[in-house]
């Protein structure tokens, strides 16, 4: 991208605040030389964690505006007196950072970038890159622990060690998602009581076992994915076990943050996590809350590993219930009225193979046009109408049926199941 091309991409304050922070925390000043950086790398991993919080940047962009802050930080080296530089809005906000940046003198924790300073060297050269070592045995209670600047790059991914406890379809869903990132399938186990639900796990090539005890030992990121009347026994079995380098992440419907911090140790890092079965396909809806130890940097990483399996998105507790409802019943909604439509085209004369097939596709289609092009349902409806139509006419019909009201009171009703399953639960463990 030429210079030109670059400037036209506008900053706001949040942005710079946060690029800064990044840069900060790899250490920049390490990678100077004079005014001169020498480690593409680095860039590279402020464009991946940039890209993590929601800003998406190219390199040469990051680079560009790190050469207008830097100019800037050394013309108020040069002319202290002098008025804020033009090229910077807000400078005043950033002189703080930038000086800690240019004037640091010791090296910061986890910076996660080996700079070579070696005068051979190219500007653009991508440099080394540290690999920090993931803690594993599990009878040593290791109070190490992952920090920000590790849980927000994407290529750490590949070091992690994933377990599942449980084998049914979220968890196989769950491991297939994250398995075409940068996971490898080595650094994946999964556990269950038989070998029923085992097969298709040994064509991912990841790791079998029967132990529960044996998956939690060898993970750093433990999923428990039972049946949630399962959850208290399997977290007694494995809280012995647990320490503070695990992030425990329950998908059982209705167990409530409460219950998995009660069950598990203290400080114990505990999220709940509503997948739904398209996960299977990689579109799914996941929807996630952070217990009370949990931090931000244990949400990005949980975003990182499961972006693949479709929208991943983070909410408070009380919206979980309701994504059952709405994304994690709401599943076998859609196929019930897939399969009306279908039996509706059959009755009509249509064979039914046929039937189903073009059902199938109708839902595929008009969900990712809904998805993509951003509009509201009511509009995308409007723009199927015609005045006297044939839609409008099928539209009355559905009407008169009630399809919005039942299918509203289906949320409802699938909400407040998942409510009581948790009060259920949480009952359940106080025993």
């Amino acid at each position: 991208m030429d210079e030109s091309g670059i400037k036209k991409q506008n900053w706001d304050v949040k942005e710079t605040e946060l690029f800064l922070e990044i840069l900060k925390e790899l250490d920049m000043k390490k990678c100077l030389d004079g005014r001169k950086v020498r480690n593409n790398k680095l860039f590279k991993v402020a464009h991946r964690r940039m890209t993590a919080a929601g800003y998406h940047r190219s390199v040469d962009q990051l680079k560009f505006r790190w050469k207008l802050l830097k100019s800037a930080y050394y013309k108020c080296k040069r002319q202290p007196e002098s008025p804020a530089p033009t090229k910077i809005q807000g400078w005043w906000r950033y002189e703080k950072t930038m000086v800690a940046i240019m004037e640091s003198r010791h090296p910061l924790l986890a910076a996660g970038v080996h700079c070579d300073r070696n005068d051979e060297l190219a500007e653009d050269s991508d440099g080394d890159a540290s690999t920090p070592h993931w803690p594993q045995p599990c009878p040593d209670k290791s109070t190490q622990n992952l920090g920000l600047i590790i849980k927000m790059d994407p290529e750490i991914d590949s070091q992690l060690k994933i377990g599942f406890i449980g084998a049914g379809n979220m968890a196989f869903g769950i491991a297939k998602g994250i398995l075409s990132g940068n996971v490898l399938p080595v650094n994946v186990k999964v556990s269950a009581p038989s070998s029923r639900n085992l097969g298709r796990f040994q064509e991912l090539g990841v790791t079998l076992t029967h132990s529960n005890t044996e998956v939690v030992c060898g993970s750093d990121v433990v999923f428990v994915a039972v049946k949630p009347h399962l959850v208290a026994p399997v977290l007694n079995e494995i809280s012995v076990h647990v320490t503070d380098r695990h992030i425990i992440v329950s998908v059982a419907a209705g167990v409530t943050l409460a219950t998995l911090e009660e069950l598990l140790p203290a400080n114990s890092v505990a999220i709940r996590l509503m997948p739904n079965l398209p996960c299977l396909v990689q579109e799914g809806a996941l929807l996630f809350s952070r217990g009370s130890h949990a931090k931000q940097e244990d949400a990005a990483l949980l975003c990182s590993l499961l972006h693949r399996c479709g929208l991943v998105e983070e909410g408070p507790e009380a919206w979980i219930d309701i994504h059952t409802g709405l994304s994690g019943s709401g599943v076998a909604f859609v196929y019930l009225f897939a399969e009306a439509l279908a039996e509706g085209a059959v009755k009509m004369g249509m064979p039914s193979a046929l039937a189903h097939s073009i059902a199938a596709q109708t839902v595929l289609g008009a969900g990712r046009l809904l998805r993509e092009s951003g509009k509201h349902p009511a509009q995308l409806r409007a723009e199927v109408c015609t005045p006297g139509g044939t839609t409008i006419y099928g539209l009355h019909t559905l009407e008169q049926g009630g399809v919005r009201a039942s299918t509203m009171s289906a949320v409802e009703a699938a909400t407040e199941r998942a409510r009581e399953l948790g009060q259920k639960s949480a009952a359940g463990s106080r025993k």
